[in-house]
């Protein structure tokens, strides 16, 4: 009897400890292709503010990630097909994209940025009749821009690093691009070090969230609350001071 009793204990207690190990892991997609919002560092690892965001969330949270580099042509099927839990990849709310997924509540306000060089006087919308503006093909800038009708020359790029090249080396006025991207090459990025500034936002802003599939609303509230705790815990705004610097 006695040994049964031991047994029972025994069993009883790895069975407890088995469960007290076994968090809920989530394996979350990302486009490590948009710095400062996510990129892979040296060895290849994706870091940036969504990562770096998620990773906080479900420390705050009591959950697990694995966060992955996925291409954007294949990120929203793999969601959708269960290969992946999140999308944390610098995703616009759309009307959309909430008809065919779950979106968490908005974590970061995006708006169309205009980057100049520091001695620039452009400031705003008129200011650019006239002028060759740069920016990525496809970037909601440059559509804000387009829609805004300032009489500017619009050039695109493959890579909005090319366009801040070409300005800074005199073949372009200005440059087009999300706000978060504006900050990183403003702060973050050593060879451009006090040569730029943000001349003005143009257009309306948009809402990054995350994104789950249609049957996991309980995921999506684990979300929700985390965005709200990570923001009243401190960790939202070191992880964007980390990736974005201070505000100029």
């Amino acid at each position: 009897m006695f040994k049964r009793i031991l047994f029972t204990l025994a069993a009883a207690t790895l069975l407890i400890g088995a469960v007290e190990a076994k968090a809920d892991k989530y394996t979350v997609a990302t486009d490590c292709t948009f710095p400062p919002m996510e990129y892979l560092d040296a060895e290849k690892n994706p870091v940036g503010f969504d990562p770096a965001l998620i990773q906080e969330i479900a420390k705050a949270c009591g959950f697990e990630v694995s966060v992955q580099n996925i291409a954007w042509d294949g990120i929203f099927a793999g969601v959708a097909a269960g290969k992946y839990d999140i999308v944390a990849s610098a995703v616009s709310i759309t009307p959309e994209r909430k008809k065919a997924f779950l979106l968490s509540d908005p974590y970061y306000d995006v708006y169309p940025t205009i980057l100049v060089m520091a001695g620039s006087t452009v400031a705003k919308p008129a200011d650019l009749n006239g002028k060759k503006v740069g920016g990525q093909i496809g970037n909601s800038a440059l559509v804000a821009l387009d829609k805004a009708k300032t009489g500017c020359t619009i050039r695109e790029y493959d890579d909005v690093g090319l366009a801040v090249e070409d300005m800074v080396q005199g073949r372009i006025d200005a440059v087009a691009l999300d706000s978060p991207v504006a900050m990183y090459y403003l702060n973050k990025k050593q060879e451009y070090q006090n040569k730029l500034k943000v001349a003005m936002n143009v257009g309306e802003p948009e809402q990054y969230g995350f994104v789950v599939r249609k049957d996991n609303k309980q995921l999506l509230d684990k979300l929700n609350a985390g965005i709200k705790l990570v923001k009243e815990n401190g960790a939202y705004d070191r992880v964007l001071k980390e990736y974005m610097g201070e505000a100029k």
